[in-house]
This record gives structure tokens, C-alpha cells and sequence, in this order.
């Protein structure tokens, strides 16, 4: 059985370089990553009171189910690396966070909050369309019929540069 492309996005405003690079690895240990892409440096959404965010996406292949993805390994990944939740600002800095944005051509909804694939946040954010866009940019859109590149484009007025991440 194959495995559809499962896109995930990283952000990190806490010592990015190395929380990034960390949970790139521990991916690779868990799944089958196909690639990532280059990481993007932006301004935070939100709460503007912080530093800027390193983002990226890596594409994998699972034989998890969403749900199981979620929470035996982005979330496994997400408190190794110290992630802590503050109730009261959902934007507020963060070591890691990882989200799935893309699961092959699925439309769904997963585990408790629930959780939307794909991820709103691509329709909404370059941190989270460009990186995709890079990975993959002819990947057609489940719900809104256009390429992740033709997404990406709609944000060429926001400022973000590429930043290599240390190995």
C-alpha cells in the first residue's frame, strides 16, 4: 500500500536553527522524509511583540493515520523540543510547532481540536504557502483547485527571506 505525500509545516521563534533541525531529524527517524524545503525567515502573525519565526516544510510519506501522526510523533517531537502552550496567546514564541498541511488530496478532519486538512493556515499565510510552494509547486490544492505555487504568488508583497539552516 502507498502512502499519499503528507506535507507538514515547522515554525520556530526560540532558538530556530537548532529546534528546526532537530525535529527535521527526528522525522527522518519516524518517517520516510522525501524532502525539505529551504527555511523561510518572517514576521510573527498575531502577537508582534517577538522574535521572528523560522519556517519550513518537509514532505513525507506515512503509514500512520493522521490522528497517529499528530500525536505519537509531531507532538512527541513538539514537548522533546520544550514546546509550551501558553492558554491565554496562541501566537506567542514558540520553540517548535508542527502542523500537517497537506495529506495527498484528502479533505478531512482529525483527533480532538479537530484539526483541518488541509491546513487553513496555507490559504492564509506565505509562512506556510511558500515553503510548500517550494517542495512542490505544481501540487494541486484539494479544495481550491490551483497550484501551491499559484497560492505561494498571491503573497509576493510579503517580506520573508531564505536562511540557511545550520547542519
Amino acid at each position: 500500500m502507498t502512502s499519499p505525500d503528507v506535507f507538514v509545516s515547522l515554525g520556530s521563534n526560540i532558538a530556530p536553527q537548532t529546534n528546526l533541525s532537530h525535529a527535521v531529524r527526528r522525522l527522518r527517524q519516524q518517517c520516510d522524509v522525501l524532502a525539505v524545503s529551504s527555511a523561510y525567515r518572517t514576521a510573527p502573525q498575531g502577537f508582534a511583540d517577538q522574535p521572528d519565526f523560522l519556517n519550513l516544510s518537509v514532505q513525507l510519506h506515512t503509514l500512520l493515520q493522521p490522528d497517529t501522526l499528530k500525536t505519537q510523533v509531531l507532538d512527541v517531537i513538539e514537548r522533546e523540543l520544550g514546546r509550551v502552550r501558553d492558554p491565554n496567546n496562541k501566537n506567542a514564541p514558540r520553540t517548535i510547532d508542527l502542523d500537517i498541511s497537506l495529506w495527498g488530496d484528502a479533505v478531512l478532519e482529525y483527533g480532538v481540536k479537530p484539526w483541518r486538512v488541509p491546513d487553513p493556515d496555507i490559504l492564509r499565510f506565505a509562512h506556510v504557502a511558500v515553503p510548500l510552494a517550494e517542495l512542490a509547486p505544481d501540487f494541486m490544492h484539494p479544495t481550491e483547485g490551483v497550484t501551491l505555487a499559484a497560492i505561494a504568488a498571491r503573497f509576493g508583497d510579503v517580506p520573508f527571506e531564505k536562511v540557511r539552516l545550520e547542519a
